[in-house]
């Protein structure tokens, strides 16, 4: 199949309408999609028109819709501009990146940790705390092995640990 000039010229009239690369085979008959594309861009013909309306209509501008920010963002941002393929064309655009500051981890003083029985998995009772401690594939490992309450399979500190109230969570997400 050989591309003659009226036939180019009706590849350029059917993309610039905005219709698909399969549905501009199927008119101009005996090429394939494939065909099609690859003309395309041998001719550098424009991104296709979206179907519906204009270019410039189609494309809304963005709204922002993120959080309120502190007063020290703007020290925080980095700009960086970023190539990225959209469609036939590549696009040039400046994306902000957040830089994160590393928290340092302080542990609370008050805290009092029971002393474990360290026992074995053999060891364990209805009312002996569940509380895995190290990996499980090294030859130390072990169970907490403290009185726990009727209902928990787990010793008061454990359980302190295990089941946090929702606002809790919520707290250590915002502070972190």
């Amino acid at each position: 199949m050989n591309w003659t000039d009226e036939r180019v010229e009706k590849l350029k009239k059917l993309w610039s309408e905005g219709l698909s690369a399969s549905q501009i085979a199927a008119q101009l008959g005996g090429v394939s999609r494939n065909a099609v594309i690859g003309k395309v861009h041998r001719l550098s013909l424009p991104g296709r028109a979206k179907a519906g309306g204009t270019a410039t209509a189609a494309r809304a501008p963005k709204r922002n819709t993120s959080a309120p920010r502190a007063p020290n963002y703007a020290s925080r941002i980095t700009t960086r501009t970023v190539t990225r393929q959209q469609g036939a064309t590549m696009l040039k655009e400046e994306i902000e990146i957040e830089t994160v500051e590393e928290m340092e981890y302080v542990p609370a003083k008050n805290v009092v940790v029971p002393i474990s029985r360290r026992l074995g998995l053999t060891e364990l009772t209805e009312r002996t705390c569940k509380w895995p401690v190290g990996d499980p594939l090294k030859d130390d490992f072990y169970f907490c092995g403290c009185d726990s309450p009727d209902s928990s399979p787990y010793c008061n500190y454990h359980q302190r640990l295990a089941y946090q109230p929702v606002s809790e969570r919520r707290k250590a997400v915002r502070v972190a």
